[in-house]
Order: structure tokens, then sequence, then C-alpha cells
């Protein structure tokens, strides 16, 4: 029988679960944003991308370009796409979370998007 402790964590609201194959980092996040601040985090220290590895939220785009996919999840969110959900919804496509940073970054730069709160982003 669980104890209180592992009903508590069963409570919790998850986003997901990011790993990084190279150093066998294996962790839940509890939202789409927690999974770019731990990529950031780990890339940072160990040079290494994380992956989803399980997504508990709605995050599909048809397209693998991170522009078309950022405006088809931006109809659903007026007020910005938080960058782990555009994440979550490329890496599907086969895009690592660094690339899709990478992506964002350079489309940000360009001027083809802009960011209406901190890692939050929008199409022009």
């Amino acid at each position: 029988m669980p104890d209180d402790e592992d009903a508590k964590l069963a409570e919790k609201p998850r986003a997901g679960v990011v790993t990084c194959p190279a150093c066998d980092l294996h962790v839940s996040v509890a939202e789409p944003n927690d999974a770019v601040e731990l990529y950031r985090r780990h890339a940072n220290v160990t040079g290494h991308d994380v992956e989803w590895e399980r997504v508990a939220f709605d995050a599909e785009a048809e397209s693998d370009d991170a522009k078309e996919a950022l405006i088809e999840l931006g109809e659903d969110h007026p007020d910005g796409v938080a960058l782990g959900r555009l994440a979550a919804a490329l890496a599907d496509n086969g895009v690592a979370i660094g690339e899709t940073l990478d992506a964002v970054r350079n489309l940000r730069m360009s001027g083809e998007i802009y960011e209406p709160q901190d890692d939050y982003v929008l199409a022009v």
C-alpha cells in the first residue's frame, strides 16, 4: 500500500519526462518550460542535449519548422506559446530541444517572432 508521500507525488501535475541518454538523466517536469530550464542547466554543465521522453499535455504541430509550428500552436495560445510546449511539439517531429531553442533565437534576432513574456513566444 502506498504511503502518504507516494500519494502526494501522484497528485502533482506533470508536464512530462525529459531524459539525457548520454548520462541517464531522467526527470519529471511539472511545467513545459521546466524542460527548457533543465536543458539550459544540463547543456551548460555537461554539453549534452536533453529530450522529451514523454509529454503529458497537448503539443502537436504538423511541421518540423519552428516558425510554422509556432504559428500553429499560437492559434490556441494567443498570450504566447511556452518554449517547452513548442519544443515538445517539435520533438514529436524529430527536432531536439537544443535545435528548437537555436531556431527560436534565430527567429527572434531576425524579428520574425517576439517574446510577450519570458520564455513565451509568438510569431509576428
